[in-house]
């Protein structure tokens, strides 16, 4: 196992028994499920337009090198600049060039995730330009020097108690104060930032081919002021949030605000379609998309697991994961936890460090059942271990010990050859580690149902 994949088992080991955690992180995703599940109930037939948005997406990603193109040609009518970025470093030259040559010094930015994706907020520190979070949990997870903890909900494993303690730290608000009075002091602290930034930046939930647009939803308005007080606004955005029609969000942004929040559509939801126009009175004089590849192409170049990239990152199949609820976001150590992440991160950051996030799953299925474009999740994190075999990442001492259990388990000869007592004993010898020592060792029965049976109806061996 390699260092990630050791700090991910010790991490998660300490995850899942901290009651506290458990707690907090049971407890918000709760409301989630109790708000989604009514947010669902309101749409007439969900299988048949879960079936509508996976054939959206699917003719998309097979027809990508031609539909980008087709949004950077309308995006361009309209005075925007598109910038393609093969990578996190890349990407990051490119929004520091467009900075330096404004001459700006403070950016404010909306929740995203493609910027936490390259890990844009600590370049841009490194090279002495202010970037502020302006989404509340985006905010708070700034101010406690962490990374997001959920795709949507981002200080999700805090509590109120937990969040009211960091503003008595850091602004001497006083420990009792409400969530409203909370919100309303970061609200005061954060509208100066808006009119101040010289920069806004963004993620986008869609990027419109046949407009050459991009559509953001959020809860809170902080886009649309980090998109139309500064000068100059870039949007980042994965080259898999396409679709052909501004007609298609009728479909997705729905079922993106109902299998992320509940909702039936989030409070704000806004177009972009380039810089300001010579008759509009508001919006920047300058608007870039970069369009971020990252990895993306590595996945688009499987075909049995290119559907990974067709998700909205609605974080439906995190909060429905047992995994998830157990052990929590931060434990991934990747942009993108919990079911889906581990799809896509072992494509995209690398098979080898990476590929014991396809592991850390039950297979349960729930998360391909609540997958509002239908990804075959559950699927896709067999597939990533059969390539990781494939590509002989696997060690001696696994390779050997599953080649001796596959020989046994298709012989029932091998497989009653050992009493259930001698297994017991290879079992505690062997595997008591890898089992974890948290939990007691599975007892192996002393005859194996085919020797009970043999032995009732007094066949012969």
């Amino acid at each position: 196992m390699g260092t990630t994949a050791d700090e991910f088992l010790v991490t998660s080991e300490g995850k899942a028994f901290d009651m506290d955690h458990r707690r907090i992180i049971n407890y918000n995703i709760g409301k989630y499920d109790a708000a989604v599940d009514r947010g669902l109930s309101k749409i007439i037939n969900l299988e048949n337009t879960k079936r509508k948005a996976h054939v959206v997406k699917w003719k998309v990603m097979e027809n990508l090198d031609k539909i980008l193109p087709e949004f950077e040609a309308n995006f361009q009518k309209r005075g925007g600049k598109v910038i393609w970025a093969n990578d996190a470093e890349e990407a990051n030259r490119e929004i520091l060039n467009i900075i330096k040559k404004a001459g700006a010094k403070t950016v404010v930015k909306s929740k995203s995730m493609a910027t936490e994706e390259i890990q844009m907020n600590e370049f841009l520190e490194a090279n002495h330009i202010e970037s502020l979070e302006t989404d509340l949990g985006e905010y708070i997870v700034q101010l406690l020097g962490q990374r997001p903890y959920h795709i949507v909900t981002p200080a999700m494993h805090l509590s109120k108690e937990d969040i009211a303690k960091l503003f008595n730290e850091k602004f001497g608000t006083p420990l009792d104060f409400t969530p409203e009075q909370l919100t309303q002091k970061a609200r005061e602290l954060l509208r100066e930032k808006y009119v101040q930034a010289d920069v806004g930046i963004t993620g986008a939930n869609f990027l419109i081919a046949d407009t050459g647009s991009i559509a953001i939803t959020e809860n809170e308005g902080n886009a649309r002021l980090s998109t139309s007080f500064p000068k100059i606004h870039i949007a980042v955005v994965g080259i898999e949030k396409i679709v052909p029609s501004i007609m298609d969000l009728d479909l997705f942004w729905p079922m993106l605000a109902t299998h992320g929040t509940g909702q039936n559509l989030t409070v704000y939801n806004t177009i972009l379609s380039g810089p300001r126009q010579p008759n509009e009175t508001d919006g920047p004089e300058e608007m870039y998309v970069i369009l971020l590849d990252n990895g993306r192409t590595n996945l688009l170049a499987q075909k049995d697991q290119r559907q990974a990239l067709y998700c909205i990152r609605c974080g439906a199949c995190l909060n429905a994961c047992p995994v998830y609820k157990n052990i929590g976001g931060h434990t991934y150590e990747t942009t993108y936890s919990g079911p889906i992440g581990s799809i896509i991160t072992p494509h995209m950051a690398g098979m080898e460090e990476f590929k014991h996030l396809s592991y850390a799953s039950s297979l349960c299925g729930k998360c391909t059942e609540v997958c509002p474009v239908k990804i075959d999740i559950h699927k896709m994190l067999l597939l990533n271990r059969r390539d990781s075999v494939q590509e002989h990442l696997v060690n001696t001492k696994e390779k050997w010990g599953w080649s001796l259990w596959k020989k046994a388990m298709l012989s029932r000869k091998l497989t009653d050859f050992l009493s259930g007592k001698t297994k017991n004993i290879m079992l505690r010898t062997f595997f008591k580690k890898t089992w974890g020592h948290y939990k007691e060792m599975p007892k192996v029965a002393d005859k194996s149902f085919s020797r009970m049976y043999k032995e009732k109806n007094n066949f012969g061996e």
